[in-house]
């Protein structure tokens, strides 16, 4: 008794299973392996075939692989007894169905062959079988049938395992079925007949068409089907070019040994020592760029600062003074000329016009000077003053709108000169000049050979500027127009807090000096016949006019600043005790007031002979302050 493996109906001949499978389960569900045409008869697909697609069958016995693949729809269910034929190379899992019980599974010693990739069913004598023998079994789920032999009259159908295995190298299709393989499947199947000669199927070679990936070589025009086979290429081809390229960098060292002038840059094109040459330099380059563009923003900063920028000098910044307070309505255009005419005649003149200074009138409405007034406040005030040193009569010079911000320094310069026309050895100088004509005379002493590193630093050229001076300038502006001076640097604190306990001592010194003299008790407050002191600090200048002893010992200078108003200066001979007060206040500086980290002092000692500026001039030219400590 047989049983149909698909629906279970039990048939007593074996004819009447092969019949049954046919009609019942393969004969209304066929499908073309070439389109997507299926469930028609094998007749019908037959006849499908060698019409609708007879290019593809006539292509395909002229390969020799006449056979197509017909796809069974994947509903139906996976035979329960089925003999798996395992290939050594791939693994490809092949199952042929065969009935339980039967004698041989084909009749008259049948057995099967491989026709181009199909398998067909050949009888002993090498004659095809009848139609009704071709259909063995159909295809279950996820497997793949092929048919070869359809141009002879017959078909054999064989169960190919899931498609799934077609990663081991197996792409099964019947129109690759031209792609030469080298891959081989062995199989062997035990098929039962009626007779002990049948009992053995000749084991033959099934071979699978197959559609293998493609890996084409980046390098050439070589396709690869396998990963690891064009790995080894391409490997190949890098290592020719590394050998090429070290022959060409060995001929290149050499040339370079031979001719040491040739550029270092010269190796062949493309390679890897060159571009990073060419990077390295142009990180050079670039970096020496941005060096040079800094460089040049802070060298402008400092010229803005220092007033050698080219915006012009005390006249320009004048007339555009005038200019906006003009536009702002603050001045008329009638009083704007008027002070232009005026600013013009004083700077050809040479000589200040007197504006800014500062004049102070007592109340007999007798002219007195800042240092008249100061006495007159310490003998009716300052009781906690032990003692009181004043310089000699100074007048007091403010900032105007022509050299604000930057004139300190000539300001300083014009009130010494003020004290010094009242004393005797100094009548020789000349009148108080105006700032402009201060850069005229520094210029001149330039050019007499006093301090051509101070020269070099402006550029020899002062006038039309807002360049700032400093003691050394002072300094040689006074050796030119004979007057000894000396410059005394206190290059570091010497106190507690970034203090200057030095400096102060030695300006006590310098006006004490001369007012103790021949007296066995000074007075409580002496103004003495000394000019008054240039100091000078990072950014700004004053003048010490004076210094105070308290009961307790510690010293207070009395400085003179050319950015206090006239104003506040007039406030000294005020009748309200606490207006001056407050004006005196403002001109005290005790050591916890001067915290610069350096300060420079000028003092005039004298007036020079010929012989001695000749000599001055000569040192000057390594210009050394005297370091105090």
């Amino acid at each position: 008794m047989l049983t149909c493996e698909i629906c279970g109906e039990e048939l007593v001949l074996e004819e009447d299973m092969k019949t049954h499978l046919l009609l019942s389960h393969l004969e209304n569900d066929m499908g073309c392996p070439l389109c997507s045409l299926s469930r028609v008869s094998y007749d019908e697909l037959h006849f499908h075939i060698n019409t609708a697609h007879k290019e593809k069958q006539d292509h395909d016995g002229a390969e020799g692989r006449g056979g197509h693949s017909l796809v069974r729809p994947s509903s139906m269910p996976i035979p329960t007894t089925t003999t798996t034929i395992v290939d050594s190379h791939c693994k490809q899992a092949i199952g042929l169905s065969r009935s339980e019980g039967s004698e041989g599974g084909v009749a008259n010693g049948n057995r099967f062959d491989t026709i181009g990739g199909g398998v067909s069913l050949r009888t002993s004598n090498s004659t095809l079988v009848s139609k009704e023998l071709m259909t063995v079994t159909p295809t279950p789920p996820g497997y793949t049938a092929f048919s070869g032999g359809e141009s002879s009259g017959g078909r054999a159908v064989a169960i190919v395992g899931p498609t799934s295995s077609v990663s081991t190298g197996f792409l099964i299709s019947a129109q690759d079925s031209s792609r030469p393989t080298s891959r081989h499947c062995h199989a062997e199947e035990s098929l039962g007949v009626g007779s002990a000669e049948h009992t053995k199927v000749k084991q033959k070679r099934f071979s699978s068409p197959l559609k293998e990936k493609q890996f084409p070589c980046p390098m050439c025009a070589l396709v690869c089907t396998d990963a690891f086979i064009l790995q080894e290429h391409v490997e190949l081809h890098l290592l020719e070019e590394s050998t090429v390229e070290e022959a060409v960098l060995g001929a290149t060292s050499s040339t370079e040994a031979a001719s040491p002038s040739s550029s270092n840059s010269s190796v062949s094109p493309g390679s890897d020592l060159r571009l990073a040459r060419g990077l390295q330099e142009e990180e050079k380059e670039r970096r020496k760029e941005q060096e040079a563009k800094r460089e040049a923003e802070e060298f402008k900063k400092l010229q803005r600062q220092f007033g050698v920028d080219g915006r012009g000098g005390y006249r320009r910044q004048m007339e555009r003074t005038m200019e906006k307070d003009v536009s702002r309505g603050v001045m008329v255009p009638a009083d704007f000329h008027n002070k232009r005419a005026e600013m013009m005649e004083a700077l050809a003149s040479g000589v200040d016009d007197g504006r800014t200074r500062t004049q102070v009138y007592c109340i007999p409405l007798i002219l007195s000077g800042v240092l008249d007034a100061l006495y007159v406040y310490y003998q009716r005030e300052a009781r906690d003053c032990v003692h009181v040193w004043l310089s000699a009569e100074t007048d007091h010079y403010c900032s105007s709108e022509g050299d604000k911000g930057w004139g300190c320094g000539y300001r300083n310069f014009q009130m010494l000169l003020s004290s010094l026309q009242r004393m005797e050895p100094y009548t020789t100088c000349l009148s108080v000049p105006s700032i402009p004509q201060v850069q005229v005379l520094i210029e001149g002493a330039w050019r007499e050979g006093l301090d051509p590193q101070g020269a070099t630093h402006f550029n020899q050229r002062l006038q039309g500027t807002r360049a700032w001076i400093g003691a050394t300038e002072i300094y040689a502006l006074c050796t030119s127009l004979r007057v000894s001076a000396r410059v005394l640097d206190f290059h570091q604190p010497t106190g507690p807090g970034d203090t200057h306990p030095r400096l102060f001592d030695w300006v006590k010194q310098y006006f004490s000096q001369t007012a103790t003299r021949g007296a066995r008790l000074p007075p409580r407050v002496v103004q003495t016949t000394q000019p008054p002191l240039y100091l000078q600090h990072q950014g700004h200048s004053r003048s010490i006019v004076g210094v105070e002893q308290k009961k307790n010992g510690s010293l207070c200078l009395l400085l003179l600043d050319p950015g206090c108003s006239p104003g506040d200066v007039r406030k000294l001979l005020s009748q309200d005790g606490s207006t001056v007060t407050t004006a005196v206040r403002r001109m005290r500086k005790f050591p916890g007031n001067l915290k610069h980290r350096q300060y420079q002092v000028v003092a005039v000692e004298g007036v020079l002979s010929p012989e001695e500026k000749r000599t001055r001039i000569l040192n000057s030219r390594t210009l050394r302050a005297e370091r105090i400590p």
